[in-house]
């Protein structure tokens, strides 16, 4: 009787002990979920702070991005929500993804066409520029500012790329367009120095880690530049095959699948030692400039996520700093953030552009122009990480450099711009980047002209069209009328109007094409144009005509050709 009770006893412990587990194990799960839910309400608001700040930074002058570090710098540790953050692998892994999105679309968002003509000035500015002037710096570093010799070098490349954010962001929102392709040469810079900076940065490191021999740097350079130039190409090519023949059954999924590449892009040569931002930009600036369905809805789609990765990697690089730490290297940082700028980068500049012919207002500009911004700061991460030994605060030094060079250099650029005459009046900046409509959606609107119709036995320069509607063709009988000003309208008569907006018809995508003067399509023939069944030229207007086109029109440059690009359901 004596062991049942003490049986009954132990069971009942037990039974308690175990709802005692229990209610913990709730207590605890609702605890994470309030957490998660906080964290989600924190998320929201600073999204929301950052897109409004967006808005107010243009109204007061200053570049977005700063704003968004500097409400990053408000909810920090040492910012009025102090918000405790100092988890540098975290940043290191989060600012990254978000320099993937940012890289990839500084590739995809920039025109080849335009940007073909000044492609070699900007390639030697994108890597014999920013070695160039990573040494300059380190040069400085070492023998002015007393810091040691590898480690001087060290924030040379750190800081020896242009930030494509910070550039794109300021050459779209003020609507700069530049003389001599300078808009084009300092966005396709922007967009492919900071490969050469993370490579810098990598190998020297390395060398601060340990050392590494001769011939592991060499092969450390090679598999930089070639599994990163080969891998990147071959990705960008395959998922361009993916996107011109495979038919996603849900729209929005092509999308998905542009940014699954995007990441692949980088993962795979920076898992066999490549340079992952290479092959990534590389990646976008091929799919970028080719032929795929729905490029349009693409870069809207990548310029939103662009936007918010551009957000959260300003805001999370201002969370993590301490202004505290300013105050003492806020001198350091000056110093060399005024070598940079107008020293290291104008040298630089004047020696790879002189041999070009290009003239000094354009040199000056292109070095006024030379932005440090969220890069640089996610190179300065990798060194906080990095078991290298660093004597500096390597991190908060590039901070502040990339504060001044945002806040001043960033903030008078338009300034400079009028100053320097590089203003081009005439010409629109959004036209070296891939969205700008010159392949603009259209649709076409059919009106019968009635006995009781407004435009019955009036001239075509009589009546009046909706803006942005243009009358493509008049069906009179059997003929078929180009419209010209006297064509007088009669009854009966069938109205083809195009306006630009896009079509709602499933399976039917029409764009305007221009040719070109000198261009591969000046002088040949639609038949000749029209060889892949998926593309057809439907009409040719050309001034104030429109042509029917039949297999052998010749086509001129100044034409402009209203094309179906539908795909074939099978």
């Amino acid at each position: 009787m004596l062991a049942e009770s003490f049986k009954t006893d132990r069971d009942k412990k037990r039974r308690n002990k175990g709802d005692e587990t229990e209610h913990k194990g709730r207590q605890a799960e609702r605890k994470g979920e309030k957490n998660l839910a906080v964290n989600l309400l924190i998320t929201a608001v600073v999204i929301l702070i950052c897109v409004f700040l967006n808005k107010l930074s243009g109204r007061l002058g200053i570049p977005a991005l700063l704003a968004f570090i500097l409400a990053g710098m408000f909810f920090g540790t040492d910012g009025v929500v102090k918000i405790p953050f100092d988890n540098y692998v975290m940043a290191e892994q989060i600012c990254s993804i978000a320099l993937i999105f940012i890289m990839f679309y500084g590739g995809f968002g920039t025109k080849w066409e335009a940007a073909k003509p000044v492609a070699v000035k900007a390639g030697l500015l994108s890597t014999l520029g920013v070695l160039f002037t990573a040494g300059l710096t380190g040069l400085f570093c070492h023998y002015v500012m007393k810091i040691g010799f590898l480690e001087s070098f060290l924030i040379g490349a750190v800081v020896g790329s242009t930030d494509a954010a910070s550039v794109f962001s300021i050459l779209r929102s003020k609507r700069l367009s530049l003389k001599y392709g300078t808009d084009s040469l300092l966005e396709v810079e922007s967009g492919s120095n900071d490969p050469c900076a993370y490579m810098l940065t990598a190998i020297i490191l390395r060398l601060m880690e340990g050392g590494i021999g001769a011939g592991e740097m060499v092969y450390m350079v090679f598999a930089q530049v070639v599994y990163g130039v080969v891998i990147g190409t071959v990705i960008a090519l395959v998922a361009a095959r993916v996107l011109e023949r495979v038919q996603f059954p849900t729209e929005g999924f092509d999308m998905v699948f542009v940014a699954a590449v995007a990441l692949l892009a980088y993962a795979l040569p920076s898992a066999i030692g490549g340079n992952g931002y290479l092959s990534v930009y590389l990646a976008g600036i091929i799919l970028g400039n080719t032929e795929i369905p729905n490029k349009k809805g693409l870069v809207n789609f990548f310029d939103g996520i662009t936007g918010l990765m551009q957000m959260l990697l300003f805001f999370l690089l201002g969370l993590l700093s301490f202004p505290s730490q300013f105050p003492h290297l806020i001198i350091p940082a000056l110093a060399i953030a005024l070598f940079l700028t107008f020293v290291a980068r104008p040298l630089a500049v004047a020696v790879l552009l002189t041999p070009f012919g290009c003239g000094l207002k354009q040199q000056l500009f292109i070095s006024w122009t030379g932005l440090r911004g969220a890069a640089a700061i996610v190179f300065a991460v990798m060194t906080v990480n990095s078991p290298a030994m660093t004597e500096n605060d390597i991190f908060h030094i590039v901070f502040l450099i990339v504060l001044f060079s945002i806040l001043v250099q960033g903030s008078l650029i338009p300034k400079a711009a009028r100053m320097l005459d590089m203003i081009n009046a005439d010409g629109d900046v959004m036209k070296t980047f891939t969205d700008y409509s010159d392949e603009s959606k259209i649709h076409f609107i059919q009106s019968v002209v009635g006995e009781n119709h407004p435009w019955k036995d009036k001239t075509v320069r009589e009546i009046n069209l909706p803006p942005d509607t243009l009358l493509a063709l008049i069906l009179r009988e059997n003929a078929k009328l180009a419209p010209s000003g006297n064509t007088k309208l009669r009854l009966g008569d069938v109205l083809i109007l195009c306006a630009m907006e896009p079509d709602q018809i499933s399976g039917i995508s029409l764009v305007e094409k221009q040719v070109k003067q000198g261009g591969k399509l000046d002088g040949r023939t639609i038949a000749q144009v029209s060889k892949d069944p998926n593309t057809l030229v439907i009409l040719v207007r050309r001034g104030q005509e429109n042509l029917i086109p039949r297999g052998n029109t010749l086509l001129k440059g100044g034409d402009v050709l209203v094309i179906n690009q539908s795909k074939q359901t099978k």
